[in-house]
């Protein structure tokens, strides 16, 4: 269908071309304004750098105040798909409530109508493009400035200079365009202009992704006289509904909670338009009385059009808050939670990986979650039951009478639950280094990989030891079953405080246990291998089973070293510069450092085994 569809639009236009140059000069006006959107939304993307996330991360407490949050910046940026973007991005990665996503979907169609008021009030009694210019010409000196915030508050500049000039393009073309054609002869009255022109400007939009675009074509072809006042209305009705697309288009990359969303959008959009459309000849009145108080005149149709467009769009909210209840309920029935997956990403996907503070957030549950199969796995592989591990008061005890072998396929369960999620961890910081983001925002997602390979290398290191642990604990079998059991309680300790770790609020954590548990392992290897020559002196270890364990407490106490490594990384702040330099001249360990570096070699034999 999209193959043929295009060919024949770029026909059509080019047919119409030939025919009209003024509507040459139409097209251009609404390309020139959508590129000019487009500048806007990526020059938010590069000036925001974190500050807008985190503003909507704390402002969105309550349905009032997520309401007023879409309202203000979506008048601000002049994009509600932008907005709507961004709300699915948090949304995805768990930063904000179903209801707060709601509410900022609900303030953004509000927000959107100062857009109208705008191009109708300002835009189309000034020649605009006069300030387009200056605009564009400072505009192209910050985009190519190396610090980021200037790039991106020229983006934002040539944004809002393409957006006038594509008003002004728009605004001759229709006023020439009258000249030769009238549009009016084939306006169309009552119920069935109502519902025709509905559909016309629901489709404009969809095909241009800006109902702010649709509204300029409806301002400038109503100032021009090319459609009648009622069918500007319709058309504008319309435009709400066609810009759902953006918050669908959008969601199809998000998880369930994004498709939430998209659905709110649509049936606000749905039910705000059936509304207008019912009662339109009310809200007409309604019009006349409120323009009539503030001095439109009554031929201004632009600014009465203005006034319709914030009138019907607050009326849905009002409409819809008191019922937020019901239509959160119907949410969640209408598209289920989907059940948990434990061996697939939970909280990667695109919809997440444009704004940093979202990258980062859901960067870390994805670990945290990869940290939970690894655990499980490590314990399991072990023969212990977490849950009896992290109730029990004695570790020692409850680890010694856990003795029966689990019938598990390791092998198998490392496949699917550690080593899938770490391909995507490893897939999305790859996607990560790409953009340009923060240094700090970098070093933190380098941080959490990091982890992820430390994790990965702690399982590894449990699938080795497996069978020596399960062959010298099923059964007593003297001086080696106790070794045995030794390494099992240890690790079992590190599996219980990193857990109670877990749990933790994040000012109650203390990353000097974190060091000290790595210096303990560090010296519990070293005493390991002389109380191994002790028991052999003695004549009660067999020299075979001597070389068994000695072996495996290697793996164990790479496992130990792994799982506080990780840790580390996931809850310590990445060190300044000055400080990794201090703290590598005062360290005898020059082995690689967490943070930005090159893989190391079980990254890359694992990089390699399960290419991404």
């Amino acid at each position: 269908m999209k193959k043929t569809l295009l060919p024949i639009i770029l026909v059509l236009m080019l047919a119409a071309f030939w025919v009209s140059m003024d509507f040459q000069e139409i097209a251009a006006g609404v390309a020139v304004f959508l590129f000019g959107m487009l500048m806007l939304e990526d020059g938010f993307k590069l000036f925001s750098g974190g500050f807008l996330e985190k503003i909507l991360a704390r402002m969105t407490g309550s349905t009032l105040r997520s309401i007023s949050f879409g309202v203000l910046t979506t008048s601000l940026m002049q994009s509600s798909s932008l907005v709507s973007v961004i709300t699915i991005s948090f949304l995805s990665a768990g930063l904000i409530s179903l209801v707060a996503g709601v509410g900022i979907i609900f303030g953004a169609n509000i927000g959107t109508t100062t857009g109208a008021w705008l191009i109708a009030g300002f835009g189309l009694k000034v020649k605009i493009s006069a300030y387009a210019m200056p605009m564009l010409a400072i505009a192209i000196v910050l985009v190519f400035q190396h610090n980021k915030y200037l790039r991106g508050a020229g983006h934002v500049l040539a944004g809002l200079g393409f957006l006038f000039l594509g008003i002004h393009f728009m605004k001759e073309g229709f006023d020439a365009f009258k000249d030769q054609f009238d549009l009016t002869r084939f306006a169309l009255s009552g119920v069935l202009g109502l519902i025709v022109y509905t559909l016309v400007g629901s489709a404009a939009t969809v095909v241009m992704q800006s109902s702010h675009a649709t509204m300029v074509l409806i301002l400038t072809a109503l100032a021009a006289g090319q459609i009648s006042y009622a069918n500007a209305l319709a058309l504008a009705i319309g435009a709400n509904i066609g810009t759902t697309i953006t918050a669908i288009i959008g969601s199809l990359t998000a998880n369930y909670q994004g498709k939430r969303l998209a659905l709110a959008h649509l049936l606000f959009n749905l039910v705000t338009a059936s509304v207008a459309l019912v009662f339109i000849n009310q809200l007409r009145q309604v019009v006349d009385f409120i323009s009539f108080e503030v001095g439109i005149a009554s031929d201004d149709y632009a600014l009465k059009l203005a006034v319709f467009h914030t009138i019907f769009n607050v009326l849905g909210v009002l409409i819809m808050v008191p019922l937020m209840g019901q239509l959160i309920g119907f949410l969640t029935r209408r598209i289920p939670e989907p059940r948990t997956d434990v061996s697939q990403p939970k909280y990667l996907n695109e919809a997440v990986d444009a704004f940093p503070a979202t990258i980062e957030l859901a960067l870390r549950k994805e670990v945290l979650h990869l940290q939970d199969n690894a655990v499980e796995l490590i314990a399991h592989g072990l023969n212990i039951h977490r849950h009896e591990l992290y109730a029990s008061v004695d570790i020692a005890r409850t680890v010694r009478t856990s003795r029966a072998t689990f019938e598990i396929d390791i092998d198998a369960r490392y496949e699917a639950r550690v080593k899938t999620l770490y391909s995507a961890i490893v897939d999305f910081t790859s996607r990560v280094g790409d953009k340009d983001l923060p240094h700090m925002e970098l070093e933190r997602a380098y941080r959490l990989r990091d982890a992820a390979t430390a994790m990965v290398r702690a399982v590894k290191a449990i699938k080795h030891m497996r069978r020596n642990a399960n062959l010298f604990t099923h059964k007593p079998m003297g001086t080696a079953t106790d070794l045995y059991n030794g390494l099992r309680i240890e690790i079992a300790r590190i599996l219980v405080e990193l857990h109670k770790l877990n749990q933790m609020e994040e000012a109650d954590r203390d990353g000097v246990w974190l060091e000290e548990e790595l210096a303990t392992i560090k010296k519990n290897k070293s005493a390991t291998t002389h109380m191994v020559e002790a028991h052999i002196r003695a004549g009660d270890l067999e020299i075979q089973s001597a070389t068994s364990f000695l072996n495996d407490s290697d793996y164990a106490y790479k496992a130990m070293s792994d799982l506080l490594k990780a840790a580390r990384a996931i809850y310590a702040e990445p060190e300044s510069t000055e400080e990794q330099v201090e703290r590598v001249l005062q360290s005898d360990d020059t082995g690689p450092r967490l943070g930005v570096q090159p893989l190391d070699e079980d990254q890359t034999d694992e990089l390699e085994a399960h290419p991404v």
